[in-house]
């Protein structure tokens, strides 16, 4: 994980509806609308956050096809584990670099 990719992650964790969402995908799979119920918040609210969260690999989404014929989006909670403390930023950081050399020694072959 880079930097970048560090700070999606916490950006994505670091509000308290985000913090709800994942508390009720973590008993299972659910459609928007139920999840909206659940949340109390509107169905455009909730698809910014579960963007933002998609983005940073929180949650994954899938349409699904109701017995009516109706399109359902549904959620899950990806696998995630990120421990935070000094290795990990450091880590990120090195990641960061290791790209950036990479990048400079192929403009140097071209």
């Amino acid at each position: 994980m880079n930097s970048e990719e560090l700070l999606a992650f916490l950006a994505a964790v670091g509000h308290a509806q985000r913090i709800r969402i994942i508390n009720e995908l973590a008993a299972g799979q659910l459609y928007v609308s139920e999840l909206a119920r659940r949340l109390g918040v509107s169905r455009p609210l909730l698809y910014m956050h579960l963007e933002r969260m998609e983005k940073a690999g929180l949650v994954v989404g899938r349409l699904e096809l109701s017995e009516d014929g109706k399109a359902l989006k549904y959620f899950e909670l990806a696998p995630f584990d990120v421990q935070l403390n000094v290795d990990t930023i450091i880590a990120a950081l090195r990641q960061d670099q290791a790209g950036d050399d990479e990048q400079h020694s192929s403009r140097g072959t071209s």
